[in-house]
């Protein structure tokens, strides 16, 4: 990670709202969730502000060797979005610590705040991350009953 990658660092991305990001349609296999208002969801919403985060911080990292995954997210969800509007999301770099870096961020619509709150990112060997998914997924296996209907039986 680059010693300028510092507090007060900002940035700015903008992403146009999708149908497909709107509560009816990301849950769409949750039958109560296909009568919901057809607005950005908050789960969504929480990704694209991770994403802004991500991509304030790839100038400051040797990508694709470091890379960083959201460990904490404290966000409001202040407003309805409806598909088609732009969503800006502006963000501020708060601390960086060791390889922790918190964040502030906040999203406008055309029309008004829709945001706003605090992220943190942990950055990682992607190598040894990906061991430590391996030994994981090992083990979550290994406590599988032997079932055909279960996922993964050619693995077994």
């Amino acid at each position: 990670m680059s010693p300028q990658l510092q507090p007060g660092l900002r940035f700015e991305w903008s992403y146009r709202v999708p149908e497909r990001a709107t509560v009816p349609r990301l849950y769409h296999d949750t039958p109560f969730c296909r009568d919901m208002p057809d607005v950005l969801a908050t789960g969504f919403l929480v990704g694209m502000m991770e994403l802004a985060c991500l991509r304030g911080m790839l100038p400051y990292v040797d990508w694709p060797r470091e890379q960083s995954l959201g460990t904490m997210v404290s966000f409001q969800h202040l407003a309805p979005t409806p598909p088609g509007m732009t969503l800006t999301i502006r963000g501020e770099v708060l601390a960086v610590e060791g390889r922790l870096v918190r964040f502030r961020v906040e999203a406008w619509d055309e029309v008004e705040k829709v945001c706003e709150g605090i992220h943190e990112r942990c950055l990682i060997d992607p190598a040894r991350f990906e061991e430590k998914m391996a030994r994981k997924t090992t083990e979550w296996r290994a406590q599988l009953p032997v079932s055909p209907e279960l996922p993964f039986p050619e693995e077994r």
